[in-house]
């Protein structure tokens, strides 16, 4: 039981972001999304910092030691969350889960290519590479999807279509690199907890600024207002926490595959919502995509076996040294 606990809270993670993806693309058109930023990450912060205190004060030591990657992961999470919730006010939440999770191999990738020591570039397999082919042109096709009209949404205009594609994709990639600098922070022993209390801070800091400089929030009542506060804890906080626990227990190829299902359960979950409808293009894209992030994880699993499995042979066979 306790092998599968890993892989369970990922997966409870995968699923909360599909009730997280199409309750709030709902919930943003009434309530301004900076409101449920600074509600979701202050309570986040809050409850990583006290666990921090209890487990580990000294790790809030070992933060300042390291302040650039603090500073850089805290602006690409702010960047990436703000563009992520833009993208979700104004699209079909199934292809908003879709090319943002689409951008984290693709962002990987191409700063392996370009040599980056952030993203520890390695060779590619042939099989990968016709993975990551694959995930590029479901994410070509989902623009066409949009752009074309043929989404689960009804079309917004095209300005603000291309617009929200296009944050998407910044936010993609905003995000992944946060998440590089974050696994520095802990690669230099710093703990996950630590890490998370510390990455939000400029984000609850830009949504409390334009809520004040809105002057309103939308919320009308008390019951309102524990209603989101609710609704945030249970999508996007706990979660946040749950796949910080599963994701050190689980194998990084079982965790990858089932992230990968992710846009599947938005998709699957969005037809009981009233303002969208069932598209044939979206499921197609979205498939292509699952099994693409799918085909490219397990190839760079079976690499990653062989190499582990030559550097063994050769350790084995290498002559033993006598003084």
């Amino acid at each position: 039981m306790r092998a599968l606990l890993g892989p369970s809270l990922v997966l409870i993670f995968t699923l909360s972001q599909a009730f997280r993806d199409v309750y709030f693309g709902e919930v943003f058109q009434r309530y301004n999304y900076f409101v449920i930023i600074l509600l979701a990450f202050s309570l986040s912060t809050a409850i990583f910092a006290c666990a921090t205190l209890i487990r580990a004060p000294q790790d809030f030591g070992k933060l300042r030691e390291h302040m650039g990657a603090v500073i850089a992961s805290n602006i690409t999470t702010a960047l990436a969350w703000t563009c992520f919730f833009f993208a979700l006010t104004y699209l079909d939440p199934a292809i908003v889960n879709t090319v943002h999770s689409a951008m984290g191999p693709l962002t990987v990738v191409a700063l392996g290519s370009a040599g980056v020591a952030l993203a520890k570039p390695k060779p590619l397999g042939r099989v990968e590479c016709a993975g990551y082919v694959g995930i590029a042109a479901s994410v070509a096709a989902l623009w066409w999807v949009v752009i074309g009209g043929y989404s689960g949404l009804p079309a917004s205009t095209l300005k603000v279509s291309i617009m929200g594609l296009a944050l998407l994709s910044v936010s993609g990639t905003s995000i992944t690199v946060s998440l590089l600098y974050c696994k520095r922070l802990q690669d230099h022993g710093i703990g996950a907890d630590a890490v998370t209390a510390a990455r939000y801070i400029v984000l609850i800091a830009l949504a409390a600024a334009v809520v004040l400089w809105r002057g309103k929030t939308g919320i009308a009542t008390p019951r309102e207002f524990a209603v989101l506060a609710f609704a945030t804890t249970a999508l996007i906080v706990l979660p946040l926490f749950a796949f910080q626990l599963g994701i050190g227990r689980t194998a990084p190829l079982t965790a990858q595959v089932i992230r990968a299902l992710g846009p599947v359960f938005v998709f699957a979950l969005e037809q009981f919502d009233g303002r969208l409808h069932y598209s044939l293009p979206t499921l197609a894209c979205i498939l292509a995509y699952s099994v693409s992030v799918t085909v490219s994880n397990i190839a760079h699993g079976w690499s990653e076996d062989r190499e582990r499995g030559q550097l063994a042979r050769r350790s084995t066979l290498a002559p033993t040294r006598t003084r």
